[in-house]
């Protein structure tokens, strides 16, 4: 089966934007947001990063009033990073912790981002770097810990060396939808939390509100014993009473 060759970093990170924005100037409109992504400054060794700042350097040569948002990891009821974690927690005995866990982010909620978009176009915010950050920092390790918590298991969380890491990426590649990539842990070296250069949400009068516990509690209870009738169990219980390995 030929391999579809469409779907690659540059494509999608580079081109495609280059040619929104190249369309949107010459039909003059007034402005255009850029949803990038947060700490590809660092990530040079990566070829998801570079795709991404190659994009926003074009876009600001063909748009130079764009206003480009670099979120953190962006979470929801519908997204890929909690949904995947808790099915994979709910069906692995222990999950591998690539760097120990270490890597810190600042996972920002949806509704949180689309607040800070409808600001900066209400308000008419041009030509910026805007780094979009929760309300906390939290590790890796930390974050699989609330998962755990949030859907009542336990499971052994295991420091995975870099050459094994680097194996189980390759293998991990040759499926569909791979768990992890090799540039994907190549991300995962570099922390996601502001850098310190740019202006951040809160700076233009738009912090997030939404806590990672408190958002992802309501739907949780999908990858949780008895499903939505365990709701009510888990409220009355207190988060302390639950322990993860």
């Amino acid at each position: 089966m030929k391999k579809k060759k469409g779907n690659t970093f540059k494509n999608i990170h580079t081109v495609f934007p280059s040619l929104l924005s190249k369309l949107s100037k010459e039909y003059n409109l007034k402005h255009f947001i850029h949803l990038s992504a947060l700490g590809i400054n660092d990530a040079k060794d990566s070829l998801y990063a570079k795709s991404k700042l190659e994009g926003e350097n074009n876009i600001l040569k063909n748009f130079p009033l764009a206003t480009i948002l670099r979120p953190s990891i962006v979470y929801s009821v519908d997204d890929n990073f909690t949904t995947n974690f808790m099915t994979l927690l709910n069906r692995l005995p222990l999950f591998p912790l690539y760097y120990n866990g270490e890597t810190k982010f600042s996972p920002i909620h949806c509704s949180d981002l689309t607040d800070i978009i409808y600001h900066v176009l209400s308000n008419n915010v041009y030509s910026k770097i805007i780094e979009c950050v929760g309300p906390e920092i939290i590790s890796f390790k930390e974050i699989i810990k609330k998962i755990l918590n949030l859907i009542g298991k336990k499971r052994i969380l295991l420091p995975m060396p870099l050459p094994l890491a680097e194996i189980s990426a390759r293998f991990f590649e040759i499926m569909p939808k791979p768990l992890l990539t090799r540039d994907q842990l190549k991300l995962l070296k570099y922390d996601n939390i502001i850098s310190g250069k740019y202006k951040t949400n809160s700076d233009i009068g738009v912090p997030s509100v939404r806590y990672f516990d408190e958002e992802v509690k309501k739907y949780c209870y999908m990858w949780r014993e008895g499903g939505q009738f365990s709701t009510e169990k888990y409220n009355s219980k207190n988060s302390s009473d639950s322990k993860t390995s």
